[in-house]
């Protein structure tokens, strides 16, 4: 049994028991889960190891039988582990484009290359700003992937995607970008503002705020940040009858070397070690954050109102406008994915609330990482929501553990509001 730590507000009990039953009935290895309700903290668990004790992910990314054990002891998850978030690093990295619209310095509706010129080659030239954002500008591929050593040098990854021809008109379709994000969206910013990404995210959003969240890892941080690892589901019960699997389709796209979905995902090849000190002190604003499951929670409270305990910031303590808000949660891309095959939802930089990323309700928005993290606010239920965890499983928006404690917030609100 494993000792889950912190607190839970009169009410939530069910998140707790949530979170306790993920260590045994799915295998969790170690993970927090952090809640802000109206601006409060009113979740705030821990619990399990700071190394997984699973195997290693192929270069295929995909989960080996067995694997032998991960390096690090079994020092147990503390309240302050930091943790790689994989894409749950997409949402915190959206609010940088659509708070520099906020305050005058970039035209969503302007064309890429009015501010990053060599964008427009191969056809490119039509793509706008909402189209990176919201998955639509046709570059999730490259012709020729970065290497590890290419995708962190913060030049080889923006003038490989200003030279790739897109796989789609841009614009016409969407299909996530899953590693060429990262280059798109962090090359876009330091033109704009002169800035890298991570600084600019460090400097306007995590340090008024006091959050432990990075995009370009500090070397006096690395005691803190967690190992992760790939881990299998823990074997089913028989009463529990046949295990769900992927459509064929899906599974067929991910076996196929030729995919869409494949090459996507290999824009690195191969794949990077994730617990490198490199790769964690690179930018990678795609799928390299690293942050504690309180800083993502805080962030996504801070998005949709004011945080009584932050330090002094616009708004006082709110990050979007109420304009901002609508703009980044209203659908501008829904339907087949080409590249992940089934139906998503895209608004400006975030997921949203749907059959393929179930978020607390309709109105939600904010982003999933690949193999379980996950994070996002939700404005009408006045919620910040943020699960880490370092056992990384099959699967890329609809994680079992985050969904079973999702639900238990919706069971938790019911129950309050009853």
């Amino acid at each position: 049994m494993v000792d889950v730590q912190g607190t839970v507000a009169d009410g939530f009990g069910p998140v707790r028991d949530a979170f306790a039953a993920n260590f045994t009935r799915h295998g969790e290895r170690g993970a927090a889960v952090v809640l802000y309700r109206e601006g409060e903290k009113v979740v705030d668990l821990w619990g399990g190891t700071k190394t997984p004790d699973g195997g290693e992910e192929s270069d295929s990314g995909e989960v080996p039988d067995g694997g032998e054990e991960s390096k690090g002891g079994r020092e147990p998850w503390t309240q302050d582990t930091a943790q790689v978030v994989r894409s749950v690093t997409k949402g915190v990295a959206a609010a940088v484009p659509l708070l520099l619209h906020q305050r005058g310095q970039l035209d969503l509706d302007g064309r890429v290359s009015t501010y990053w010129p060599e964008f427009k080659a191969a056809g490119k030239e039509r793509v706008l700003v909402r189209h990176l954002l919201a998955h639509r500008t046709g570059v999730p591929v490259l012709d020729t992937p970065l290497t590890p050593d290419q995708a962190i040098d913060g030049i080889s990854g923006p003038l490989a995607v200003a030279a790739q021809r897109p796989v789609w008109e841009p614009g016409t379709a969407h299909g996530y970008h899953a590693q060429t994000y990262s280059w798109l969206l962090g090359e876009l910013v330091r033109r704009v503002t002169g800035r890298t990404i991570g600084r600019w995210i460090a400097e306007e959003i995590a340090r008024p705020l006091g959050l432990d969240l990075w995009l370009g890892l500090p070397e006096e941080q690395r005691g803190r940040v967690g190992r992760i690892a790939a881990v299998e589901p823990p074997a089913a019960p028989a009463s529990a009858g046949p295990r769900l699997r992927p459509k064929r389709s899906v599974a067929e796209a991910y076996r196929d070397p030729e995919s869409l979905t494949r090459r996507a995902f290999a824009a690195i090849t191969p794949v990077p070690d994730e617990n490198d000190p490199a790769y964690l002190a690179a930018e990678l604003p795609a799928s390299g954050g690293v942050a504690t499951a309180e800083a993502l929670a805080r962030f996504y409270a801070a998005l949709i109102g004011p945080l009584p305990s932050a330090r002094t910031v616009r708004s006082g303590g709110r990050l979007f406008a109420p304009a901002t808000l609508t703009m980044a949660r209203t659908e501008e891309s829904a339907g087949p994915d080409q590249v992940l095959v089934v139906g998503t939802r895209f608004g400006l930089g975030y997921m949203l609330h749907g059959p393929a990323c179930p978020l607390l309700g309709p109105g939600s928005f904010g982003h999933p990482g690949r193999g379980g993290s996950l994070a996002f606010a939700d404005p009408e239920a006045r919620i910040g929501f943020a699960y880490v965890t370092n056992g990384m499983r099959r699967g890329v928006t609809a994680d079992p553990r985050a969904q079973a404690l999702v639900r238990a917030v919706r069971t938790s609100l019911a129950t309050l509001e009853a």
